[in-house]
């Protein structure tokens, strides 16, 4: 199965079912059972906003984007859902910009 359909596959059977924030941490209850946390930081870091990585034209070029790649001390203050796809945080530095898709979110876990 290709990235692509994977992500369309894990966006149409496993959403969010919970998700609490404990400490610095973002935990995830999944309708298919499993628990993922992530690092608020490492959630930022990883912002796939327009604003955090740039854009690209239709030529290739790459415009904008952020090289800041440390976020310690950033905490995530809300989220929201954006259709049945993904979730966009509000931290504590103002960003808000990232969508990050139910996969990206799995991808992005960690279990410590």
């Amino acid at each position: 199965m290709a990235i692509h359909e994977h992500e369309i596959w894990l966006s149409m059977n496993t959403k969010p079912q919970d998700i609490q924030i404990i400490g610095d941490h973002i935990a995830i209850r999944w309708t298919d059972g499993s628990e993922t946390y992530a690092h608020a930081a490492k959630l930022r870091a990883e912002s796939p906003s327009a604003e955090n990585v740039g854009e690209r034209d239709i030529l290739g070029n790459h415009y904008g984007g952020s090289d800041q790649k440390e976020f310690s001390g950033i905490t995530v203050e809300a989220w929201e859902f954006i259709g049945n796809y993904a979730i966009r945080f509000i931290f504590s530095d103002g960003h808000k910009t990232g969508l990050y898709t139910y996969a990206l979110l799995k991808n992005l876990s960690t279990e410590d």
